[in-house]
């Protein structure tokens, strides 16, 4: 009976205490606006570390770096490309000022032969410069063709192309013995020789010169619908250059004359 006493006296506070943990209520959820204020620390724990290695000032700093590298490429590629359109508006206007110079002259050409010059003339069909290069040759007959003396020139022209058929000149000096004939009124025969130029160099930068004259040509030999199709192609395939401009004007003028 004793024992009994004893054990329901040691028993008697383990079973309360454990009621006591049964009767208790559960620990409290952890508050979301906690959590996110846990977060946002952590989060702004890292940046500090960030900061404080240095790391976000270097990429900073190789940001600008490369932002003003790219304005400074930038700046020189626009100074290159205005560079190359002012040398190409140049040429331009000094192709355009020596064709105006040889429109003057197709419209005001005089029966007249100007002075004697220094300048060496063909004798007898033979070259300008008698065992001169290519370069001398054609530089004596153009000079004869700025002279106006136009018989000559064109007899030293075709002398150069049965001299030097190979000649890196040989274009322009085909294209310039056209040229002699049309200035003088040869329609016929120049066109003839243009047509030259558009069949034997196809290459050569002279292709929408000669097109404009094949135009012009036929234009004079009243031959509207050959002179328009010549026109519209140098208008339409090289548009860029100054015989474009000029084909322009002169279907523009054709079209006021209804032909």
């Amino acid at each position: 009976m004793t024992v009994r006493k004893y054990a329901l006296a040691f028993l008697s506070p383990v079973v309360l205490l454990a009621g006591c943990e049964l009767l208790s209520p559960p620990p409290p959820l952890e508050d979301p606006m906690a959590v996110r204020l846990n977060e946002l620390e952590r989060r702004l724990v890292a940046l500090e570390r960030v900061l404080a290695s240095g790391s976000l000032i270097d990429l900073t700093v190789q940001m600008d770096e490369l932002q003003r590298q790219t304005s400074e490429l930038r700046g020189r590629t626009e100074s290159l490309e205005y560079n190359s359109d002012g040398t190409l508006s140049r040429q331009r206007d000094l192709y355009g000022d020596l064709d105006d110079r040889i429109q003057y002259l197709e419209r005001n050409l005089q029966a007249s032969t100007p002075a004697s010059t220094a300048a060496v003339s063909p004798s007898g069909g033979g070259l300008p410069v008698p065992g001169g290069s290519d370069r001398e040759n054609y530089e004596a007959a153009f000079e004869l063709l700025k002279q106006q003396r136009y018989p000559e020139a064109g007899a030293a022209f075709q002398q150069f192309l049965a001299s030097f058929p190979t000649s890196q000149l040989a274009d322009n000096a085909q294209y310039w013995l056209a040229e002699s004939y049309y200035v003088t009124d040869q329609f016929e025969v120049a066109l003839e020789q243009f047509e030259v130029v558009v069949s034997d160099y196809p290459r050569s930068r002279k292709m929408p010169d000669a097109y404009l004259k094949i135009g012009y040509s036929n234009y004079e030999l009243q031959r509207w619908e050959e002179a328009r199709d010549a026109l519209q192609r140098v208008r339409d395939e090289y548009a860029d250059s100054t015989a474009a401009r000029l084909a322009d004007q002169r279907l523009k003028r054709m079209l006021d004359e209804g032909r």
